[in-house]
């Protein structure tokens, strides 16, 4: 039986299994102190508290423009999905956040499961793909990301790729993947595989990648640079850091493809936000999800972000597998029951890899 840990414990494995110093601060002061802009009073009529699990350098040109087009000064506190997560258990009903904007499922299963978020209006909802249909009532998704499997072909040939992440426990994969246990999107896969396959078949699986030599990183973008400079063979990212590296340079070595249909690692995550129970400014939350649903926003992502629009309406980047042939390929999983990062974070300490 794993240590049950509190929500503010629980981040601070998170933070201290993604950084080599040591963790000086709680959860809730690391996310202060990451903050561009910090939401220290209630937002003010015109004005919106958005609490950003993303990239905020990557979402500010949406945020910018849903400013100019409605008038309302968005004022955001930035950091990792998991921190701000943990500080809206921590701050309950007494939380600024109008509106909490994460970058994975996890961080909004956690809050939604503590009757955190208001229910979605029907007036913010869109119509989204097969993919995305089905989920809480108390957050809309807004952007797709793919776990599949990245490579370089000089080290690789194609005959020779796994069919399942499964087999990259395999003897014969020894030495050539990277990984980044640390990393959420990582820690996020892990989650859905104990969903999956049970308990013991996650740990026999991170045991025997870690027994067979596999290579760690602190995140995405590292496993692609090692992939082109031949370090490794094979990779386990997100979809879109490949693209946009091949953005930049065309002939850069590496391939990517999903596993075979249904396999586990080809997690389809999204992106979502939700409403707060004690938003200050609902108007404004609902007229912000209003505007991150809309095709404007959703063909944001598409072009810019390099990620899958959720909306069955709006074409995705030409570079991505068709949107279309998602719910062939990706495993059948409710994405809403992945909120147990306490439990992956136990087990990757377990295993030594935190």
């Amino acid at each position: 039986m794993f240590r049950t840990l509190s929500y503010v414990g629980w981040a601070l494995l998170l933070l201290a299994g993604c950084k080599s110093e040591p963790v000086e601060k709680a959860p809730v002061e690391k996310a202060e102190a990451n903050a561009e802009a910090k939401a220290e009073e209630p937002a003010k009529p015109g004005e919106l508290v958005v609490y950003v699990g993303r990239n905020l350098s990557l979402v500010k040109p949406l945020i910018e423009k849903f400013e100019k087009q409605t008038g309302i000064t968005v004022k955001t506190r930035d950091g990792k999905s998991a921190e701000l997560a943990a500080l809206l258990v921590e701050e309950g009903d007494k939380t600024v956040a109008d509106v909490f904007w994460a970058q994975d499922v996890d961080s909004l299963a956690l809050v939604a499961s503590k009757g955190l978020f208001a229910e979605v209006p029907e007036g913010v909802k869109f119509e989204a793909s097969k993919l995305f249909t089905g989920r809480s009532p108390h957050w809309i998704p807004l952007s797709g990301r793919a776990r599949l499997l990245a490579y370089n072909p000089k080290k690789i040939v194609a005959s020779d790729l796994p069919k399942s992440i499964l087999d990259l426990a395999d003897e014969k994969y020894a030495g050539q993947v990277g990984w980044a246990p640390s990393n959420a999107s990582f820690q996020t896969f892990v989650t859905a595989l104990r969903a999956a396959k049970g308990e013991a078949a996650a740990e026999a699986w991170l045991r025997g990648l870690k027994d067979n030599g596999a290579k760690t990183y602190a995140k995405n973008t590292p496993i692609i640079k090692a992939l082109g400079a031949e370090e490794i063979a094979l990779g386990l990212p997100n979809h879109y850091y490949l693209l946009r590296q091949k953005a930049t340079d065309a002939d850069f070595p590496v391939e990517q493809t999903f596993f075979a249909d249904g396999d586990i690692g080809n997690l389809i995550n999204v992106s979502g936000a939700g409403i707060t129970k004690g938003a200050g400014n609902r108007a404004n939350a609902e007229a912000f999800l209003s505007f991150l649903g809309g095709k404007e926003a959703q063909q944001y992502f598409a072009d810019e972000t390099f990620e899958y629009p959720v909306r069955a309406d709006v074409k995705g980047n030409a570079r991505l597998v068709p949107l279309a042939d998602l719910p062939r390929i990706a495993p059948e999983l409710d994405l809403d029951k992945l909120g147990d990062r306490e439990g992956t974070l136990a087990l990757l300490q377990k295993v030594g890899l935190l």
